[in-house]
């Protein structure tokens, strides 16, 4: 990560897109004759005009939900609800057991860190919506607080090396979003209202319309919060809509999103004043917004026992920010698309059933930065090609290897460098049951990252030269024990990484620091995941990593990685009867070396913490009324500090909302 990372963001302006976008949509609605419908299902068509519900994430087709991802975490709407979360990023983090860190830029996305890497954990797995990815490959964090809350039916979070078919980025895992599709011949709809303390304001709605074979659904939300700390006021307002035709045995869509934010950059704190009062801002004045649109084309279509789909996106994002404390000012344009067709052949033999799927990711992606201190450019284009093969035995037992090479072109003009490059990724994983309540798993493999722009454009490099591929080398072994209503998934794992990309304060010529290619390191650990239904009323659930991430040659071999726990717990527990419901969760996150500690020598280390959130829920016919609270002991503590006791983020203190939602 470069210390010099910019938040790229402007005062947003008035976003006559979203209103222009939000009228068109309601009035298709009321023109096709809109009815509200109170009991839906979602997914896929199927014959009797319901939707099936459908898992996408393990091979990117549609698959049996009774035969998941191995080892995958499910996080469903209805966990979502009632935990009173408001955005996916937060949902990952509570209840997916993902950790995650202040940001310090931006309202509510916090990077993620699915295996230890530290500052560059986000750039570490892959995020994606119904398949298409959202992961930047700017040096910026996933945008998933502008996904629509009430759009998401389910998020898969699948830990380990994924770049078979994911490509750059997977070597943590994937996390994927998956949005509502409505009900044929039916609509339903809903309206939220929230209030709380630090000048909590938001609403939003949903609403969606299913005819024989066409279907439209849109969302809108906006929120302000003047938040707890000063200097971290933020805005946002997100509008989505999708338009399906579907049939039987094939599904093809458009699907647009509009996402504008603003908000305060507070700066980082030393530890004197984070102690004396850590909800100062060191920069009072600096502030940063960004514009983010997308629009998607997707399609399904089944020939026998082949399926073919794709996916084509484009996106463009405007970013500025205003440093005021150091006159500085910055604008990056980004362009970014994506093509990835793919086709699937599925054989069935008496108890065999094989699945063999080949596919190309195509993508393109350019930036454009106009900034005080000078302006910069820069490419990337790839082109990736995998195959994958699957065999299911009896329902009881599966293998699957697959491979994929991707050729890619990174260059900038105003940096001076032009690289073409290849890059390879192999996985075998197999799963057994040796009783009904018990399948053990085993995953191999090799996976990688390549360096983002801002990285190669501060690597302290002899110029034209740019960083090298991060390659790693995976192995997970696990065992789930259990059924749906008492279950424990219990994993090692290891990744031998080479020239794994990191920002290095020792590096650079004038030891300023630089990005790099790091001596060989290796993260290595245990995850436990377990549910219990106590009671008819009473379900409990946990999660806990253990993790090392270690430097295992070179001047620092045997040292720890930067910003990387060791421990992390998060427990829930959850209660419904009736019309009443209520949700608590606790997090313990273990202490963690200071972002520049690369030598392991600073005397004090970032301390660990305990936060406590609750929810309590009563519906009264179509409405629902809730009380959510969050950090409740009110704990003043940080998990984002990039120099010895200094360059702290805090965290936020406790905050209390009130939420009104009616069903339609």
């Amino acid at each position: 990560m470069t210390q010099y990372q910019f938040h790229p963001r402007r005062k947003a302006g008035k976003p006559a897109a979203i209103r222009a976008a939000v009228s068109f949509t309601l009035s298709a609605l009321a023109a096709w004759g809109y009815t509200p419908a109170h009991a839906q299902t979602r997914g896929n068509a199927a014959a009797d005009g319901t939707l099936a519900p459908v898992v996408v994430s393990a091979s990117r087709f549609p698959n049996d939900p009774a035969f998941p991802p191995i080892a995958a975490t499910v996080i469903t709407a209805e966990q979502i609800r009632e935990a009173g979360i408001d955005n996916a990023n937060e949902a990952i983090r509570k209840l997916g057991g993902v950790y995650g860190r202040q940001s310090s830029a931006g309202p509510n996305d916090f990077p993620l860190d699915l295996r230890g890497f530290g500052t560059n954990g986000d750039l570490n797995m892959v995020v994606l919506v119904d398949g298409v990815r959202i992961s930047e490959n700017e040096l910026t964090t996933p945008l998933l607080s502008s996904i629509p809350i009430e759009t998401i039916e389910r998020i898969e979070i699948v830990r380990g090396g994924s770049s078979v078919l994911y490509g750059s980025g997977a070597t943590g895992g994937t996390i994927q979003i998956i949005t509502k599709r409505p009900q044929a011949n039916a609509g339903h709809g809903s309206v939220v209202a929230e209030v709380g303390t630090d000048g909590q304001r938001a609403g939003r709605a949903f609403v969606a319309r299913g005819w024989d074979n066409m279907s439209i659904d849109a969302s809108y939300a906006k929120a302000h919060n003047d938040n707890w700390r000063d200097n971290t006021k933020s805005n946002q307002e997100n509008f989505s809509t999708t338009v399906q035709w579907f049939a039987s045995d094939w599904r093809f869509g458009l699907r647009a999103n509009i996402a504008r934010a603003d908000y305060g950059l507070a700066g980082g704190l030393s530890l004197a004043q984070f102690n004396a009062n850590p909800r100062q801002a060191k920069t009072p004045l600096d502030y940063g917004s960004y514009d983010n649109d997308s629009i998607t084309a997707f399609l399904e279509r089944r020939f026998g026992a082949f399926d073919v789909a794709a996916e084509l996106s484009h996106r463009e994002k405007i970013a500025r920010a205003n440093y005021v404390s150091t006159a500085t000012t910055l604008q990056t344009n980004v362009r970014n698309t994506q093509f990835s067709p793919r086709i699937r052949h599925v054989l069935e033999a008496g108890r065999i059933k094989n699945e063999l799927i080949a596919g190309i990711d195509l993508a393109e992606w350019n930036l454009n930065t106009v900034a005080s201190y000078g302006n910069s450019d820069a490419a990337q284009r790839s082109k990736a090609f995998y195959l994958r093969d699957e065999i299911e035995f009896d329902k009881n037992a599966r293998i699957a290897a697959g491979v994929r090479r991707e050729i890619f072109t990174q260059s900038s003009a105003s940096s001076v460098y032009g690289m073409n490059s290849g890059v390879n990724a192999w996985d075998l994983q197999a799963s057994y049951a040796l009783v009904p309540s018990l399948r053990a798993f085993a995953k191999t493999g090799q996976s990688y990252r390549l360096a983002t722009a801002d990285e190669n454009g501060f690597n302290g490099l002899p110029t034209g030269q740019i960083l090298k591929p991060q390659v790693s080398h995976d192995l997970e072994i696990g065992a789930t024990w259990g059924s749906a209503d008492r279950q424990l998934t219990a994993k090692w794992f290891r990744h031998r990484v080479r020239d794994e990309i990191y920002y290095d304060p020792t590096g650079g010529a004038f030891g300023f620091g630089a990005n790099s290619n790091l001596d060989p390191t290796k993260h290595q650990g245990v995850e436990l995941e377990g549910k219990l239904r106590v009671t008819e009323a009473v379900t409990v659930s946990a999660t806990y990593q253990h993790v090392e991430a270690k430097f295992t040659e070179g001047v620092n071999a045997g040292k720890e990685l930067a910003l990387v726990p060791r421990n992390m717990l998060s427990t829930r527990v959850n209660w419904k009867s009736g019309n009443q419901s209520a949700d608590a969760g606790i997090r313990w996150v273990d202490s963690q070396r200071y972002g520049s500690d690369f030598s392991n020598t600073c005397a004090a280390r970032i301390p660990s913490y305990t936060t406590l959130d609750a929810r309590y829920a009563i519906r009264v016919n179509a409405w629902e009324f809730a009380l959510t609270g969050t950090n409740l002991a009110g704990r003043d503590y940080y998990s984002q500090a990039f120099s010895c006791q200094g360059s702290i983020y805090p965290e936020n203190g406790r905050a209390v909302k009130f939420t009104a939602r009616y069903d339609f």
